[in-house]
């Protein structure tokens, strides 16, 4: 059983800072269930507050970016205190899974998602889909005037006009695709090349669309969600999203969970993955995130796309584990 503690989590964080709590024997025998969380905590904390009033679980969070938590997972291995994972994208799930540290989950809750969007051993799911997309400034960009795909952002008409962060989960798992998709000799100079064309670096996607709205650059590199977030309270913020067909500008990811071989409360674990996918959690994500839901039946964010009208290439998600490579490659071209 675990030892209680209390923990500070910091986003991005690779080492949690532990602090013994001093409640006495009995303090230490109570169950906490830990969750590393590359999920962003203003995005999902609310969420997670109810399941702990709902589920009546003592849960914590080590928030921080999704590879950097995944890398953290792979260093502790056995020795973790980790529960369950809960990834931006599939590509850390799937390395999480390699290395061996996740259990299968029942499939009747697997059974709950489509099959493109988990993984093929049943030793992760999605919980919610998001797509990516090229966010462009509507008063500096015509639509006629819109790259019909990635590659042509390193042309001379886009010259330090757009904006990516090479550190976001899922913009790696956007480069492990087109790794697949395109080799990495390609990728690698695709990558070199929107360097020599001025691409400017930001920490979060949110950065990048209210640069967009600003006018600091032309055209960012998200995922859809990010727009919808904040129009919320800038309704009027000049950006709207298009959408490449086929190409790894196209990739729809999941953000999702894995049960980790570590945790000693695997039931608790399934219960809170039961809780994320009922209807009431989707509509949530659908609502307040404005994510992709994934259960059967359940709404698509107000004013998105459907998610069945997309047009992202053939890529099967569990060919996204090599988080490993795409780091490298990353670093080979002097992005990271």
């Amino acid at each position: 059983m675990k030892k209680v503690s209390l923990t500070k989590f910091c986003a991005g964080a690779l080492v949690a800072v532990i602090v013994g709590t001093g409640l006495g024997v009995n303090a230490q025998q109570s169950r906490t269930l830990t969750i590393y969380s590359g999920r962003n905590e203003k995005l999902i904390g609310p969420l997670i507050e109810r399941a702990r009033r709902d589920l009546n679980l003592n849960i914590q969070v080590r928030y921080g970016d999704t590879a950097e938590l995944a890398i953290a997972l792979l260093e502790e291995g056995r020795r973790s205190r980790a529960d369950m994972f809960f990834a931006q994208d599939a590509g850390a799930l799937g390395a999480v899974q390699q290395a061996g540290l996740t259990h299968s989950i029942p499939g009747s809750i697997l059974n709950k998602v489509d099959s493109r969007y988990r993984s093929r051993s049943g030793n992760w799911m999605g919980i919610t889909a998001r797509a990516r997309v090229i966010n462009y400034n509507t008063r500096l960009v015509k639509p006629a005037e819109l790259p019909r795909t990635v590659a042509e952002l390193t042309q001379p008409k886009w010259r330090g006009k757009v904006g990516w962060a090479p550190t976001n989960g899922s913009f790696q798992s956007f480069i492990t695709a087109m790794r697949k998709l395109e080799g990495d000799q390609k990728t690698i100079e695709w990558l070199r090349g929107m360097k020599a064309n001025g691409v400017k670096d930001y920490g979060r996607n949110t950065a990048i669309v209210e640069a967009v709205g600003k006018g600091e650059i032309h055209l960012g590199l998200v995922n859809n969600y990010y727009l919808g977030q904040i129009k919320r309270t800038n309704p009027n913020i000049p950006v709207a999203a298009h959408y490449t067909r086929r190409d790894a500008g196209a990739i729809v990811n999941i953000a999702g969970v894995a049960v980790l071989r570590t945790t000693d409360q695997r039931a608790d674990v399934e219960r809170l993955i039961n809780y994320l996918l009922s209807p009431s959690s989707q509509n949530y994500f659908a609502e307040e995130t404005t994510e992709y839901p994934l259960i059967r039946g359940a709404k698509a964010p107000a004013g998105q796309i459907p998610l069945g009208r997309l047009n992202p290439p053939r890529l099967d998600l569990n060919e996204l584990s090599d988080l490993q490579g795409t780091l490298r490659v990353l670093k080979q071209a002097g992005v990271l």
